[in-house]
């Protein structure tokens, strides 16, 4: 059996990078971080507030899941994964890919957004966001997660319903993937 890859998944602001970053450190697995993909031209069409189509994510999502096909040993990755599509796309080199989805309202999101700084996604493309989300539905292996609550209980929730080996603590320097963010 291949080393699982953990996906974190949900709208920007859901808090996947650190969420996802926590999670990997604790475990002391690698981290691949999606935003590190994209090719610079959606990083500017973004920036620019100009939302994403799926022609403009194909090769980004290609590019995530060729790493994580790549990956020999246990990840932790986070991503988007608006639609039904693109996870079932990151699926084919990985279809043990467990995905962890972080849910919550417009509202709880918009209020991070807006004092998140430094960060090349701006607020008012969160409607887009929204409205290409497809939750993971039944058959898709989600554990799905609340965000209302603080970082660090999300990360123990995740880590106790995913069954995680009780002895794992985080080794330095394990979780930078040499490409995402540790």
């Amino acid at each position: 059996m291949r080393n699982p890859i953990l996906l974190v998944m949900g709208v920007s602001g859901s808090g996947k990078t650190t969420i996802g970053a926590m999670l990997a450190g604790r475990l002391g697995w690698r981290y691949g971080e999606a935003d590190d993909f994209h090719p610079l031209a959606n990083v500017e069409k973004m920036h620019a507030g100009l939302p994403l189509t799926d022609e403009d994510r194909w090769p980004w999502l290609r590019a995530l899941g060729a790493w994580m096909g790549e990956q020999t040993d246990p990840a932790v990755v986070t991503c988007s994964a608006l639609k039904r599509k693109y996870r079932d796309l990151l699926r084919e080199d990985r279809p043990d890919l467990r995905l962890i989805y972080l849910d919550g309202s417009k509202e709880l999101i918009s209020a991070r957004l807006t004092a998140r700084h430094g960060h090349f996604f701006p607020k008012q493309l969160l409607e887009s966001q929204f409205a290409d989300l497809e939750p993971p539905q039944e058959g898709e292996d989600a554990l799905v997660v609340s965000i209302d609550q603080p970082l660090e209980k999300i990360v123990q929730e995740i880590y106790e319903r995913l069954g995680l080996p009780a002895d794992a603590a985080p080794s330095p320097g394990e979780t930078d993937s040499g490409r995402g963010r540790s």
